[in-house]
């Protein structure tokens, strides 16, 4: 059966969330089965059977990563090739050889980075689990480096810049919208690292773009105060606010967990966050990588 046919064959039987899932593994390459199940579904038992159809359709692919120390790690899912076709048709998007997809998958499997990609991807996952579970909060938008290592205009403005930020999340929660650049820290880089990365973003401001806060996503409050610290230091054009996943006790990045640096105010929501002005959604669909469906 040619691609084209097997495009056509199959895309009517997917449903809203089944093109959500693969419009996400073909900006983010990678999901775990719990991820997704968090997600997108009542219950991991719902995920497992609709990614076994998925599976079966052609449109994922499933793979577990070897562990040295032992064990199994869960169902690691990305795109197959019937399934980057589809998202590549519905974007208008070059679609791509299968052995480009092939390479692709591959790739992704033995990927030295494939912890920091799946952490990057627990935080949105995380987001649109509070977006299942709490009517009237909504994951608008996320963005991956790839989308944001180009240099883009952010909506509104006039500015180009070059943003190595991991992702971009435009998130609403309680009649409050916030755009925002996430660092996902893993404790290995040095902290100025991560203190000269707010130049970058300070220079875009300094070329009108947008002043959206910074969140630093650390993994220990150790590092959270030692980042702090050397902040005091530094004259910041963007808001920066940090989390430190050791202290959240089950709450979701959604939540009042965020240390915005300078205040002393409490732990703020996700959506408090201070925005330079109104973030509207929409302008984001025209910027955004590949249109949606």
């Amino acid at each position: 059966m040619r691609n084209s046919d097997r495009v056509l064959r199959v895309q009517h039987q997917l449903t809203e969330r089944d093109w959500r899932l693969l419009g996400w593994l073909y900006d983010h390459a990678v999901l775990t089965s719990f991820q997704i199940a968090h997600a997108l579904f009542p219950s991991l038992n719902r995920a497992q059977r609709r990614l076994s159809q998925l599976t079966g359709l052609g449109l994922v692919e499933r793979f577990r990563p070897f562990r040295l120390e032992g064990g199994s790690h869960p169902y690691h899912y990305a795109l197959a090739h019937t399934g980057a076709l589809i998202v590549a048709a519905t974007r208008g998007d070059e679609p791509p050889r299968r052995a480009t997809s092939t390479t692709r998958l591959h790739r992704i499997a033995t990927s030295r980075n494939l912890d920091h990609r799946l952490g990057i991807n627990q935080f949105f996952t995380d987001l649109a689990g509070h977006e299942r579970l709490h009517p009237g909060a909504r994951l608008h938008h996320f963005w991956p480096d790839t989308r944001l290592n180009r240099f883009f205009n952010p909506p509104g403005t006039n500015a180009f810049g070059l943003v190595n930020a991991d992702a971009l999340g435009v998130w609403a929660e309680r009649g409050q919208t916030v755009a925002f650049y996430l660092e996902h820290d893993t404790g290995t880089e040095a902290l100025t690292v991560l203190v000269d990365k707010l130049t970058g973003y300070g220079n875009l401001v300094r070329r009108g773009g947008p002043a959206w806060p910074v969140l630093f996503w650390l993994h220990s409050t150790t590092r959270e105060a030692n980042l702090h610290r050397r902040l005091a230091d530094r004259k910041l054009n963007v808001p920066a606010a940090t989390a430190a996943r050791d202290r959240l006790d089950g709450k979701n990045p959604a939540e009042a967990v965020w240390h915005l640096h300078g205040a002393a105010a409490p732990l703020l929501r996700l959506a408090e966050l201070p925005m330079p002005g109104t973030v509207d959604p929409a302008e984001f669909d025209s910027a955004s990588p590949g249109r949606t469906r």
